[in-house]
């Protein structure tokens, strides 16, 4: 039997190698709540640069109220302004999600539940793009906040990360952010922020289905 990785593990060997001198790092994030204690945890080892890439976000109005609060929340979180994280924007463009999980050809995505394929395939678009980013400015490192929910699948989200580290040029760094009580913390950081918290993971999909089982 496989043995499953030890992601917060992986995590801290790789922060205990690395010196003073500070590493960049591009934290693909998709909210506000999420990144709070990402931050808070790695700002001190790492040059963060967040890098807002979700076009499964749906309605636009709920992407821009969701980019709205991480632009507010970071001029007024200590660990954000003494480690001067940066926030990149990327354009939002739905159709990019669309075709990625391609439900028109598997309709069948459309009412899986959260951790499914549809997810993965939703990973691994929004990843590759922060990838891709990291590599074209040249960044150290690059990982994403999505492991930090409890409804997100860390094996997949992390088995897609080490896909490219055998492309070399930036390094992933592995994660499973809840773990260390980092999906609690961040509810205590939400709450002491005053955060919108989101009932529903992002897509139309999530959304639809998040309705459906309240009923």
């Amino acid at each position: 039997m496989e043995q499953k990785i030890n992601y917060q593990k992986e995590l801290e060997k790789i922060i205990s190698n690395i010196g003073t001198e500070k590493t960049s790092l591009l934290l693909h994030a998709c909210c506000g709540p999420c990144s709070s204690y990402v931050i808070e945890y790695l700002s001190a080892i790492f040059d963060i640069t967040i890098f807002y890439y979700n076009p499964n976000i749906y309605p636009p109005a709920e992407y821009e109220r969701r980019l709205s609060e991480l632009k507010n929340f970071l001029p007024r979180f200590p660990p954000a302004i003494q480690n001067k994280v940066k926030l990149v924007e990327a354009p939002y463009n739905p159709q990019e999600f669309y075709d990625a999980v391609d439900v028109a050809k598997n309709p069948e995505l459309k009412t899986e539940p959260e951790r499914g394929e549809r997810c993965r395939r939703c990973y691994l678009f929004r990843m590759q793009k922060s990838f891709d980013y990291a590599v074209e400015n040249g960044f150290d490192y690059f990982t994403t906040t999505l492991s930090i929910s409890p409804y997100k699948d860390a094996e997949k989200i992390n088995t897609i990360g080490y896909t490219f580290v055998k492309l070399g040029k930036t390094h992933y760094l592995p994660a499973d952010f809840k773990k260390k009580n980092g999906f609690l913390r961040s509810t205590q950081l939400s709450r002491e922020y005053g955060l919108y918290r989101q009932d529903y993971c992002g897509c139309v999909f999530s959304m639809e289905n998040t309705k459906h089982s309240a009923t």
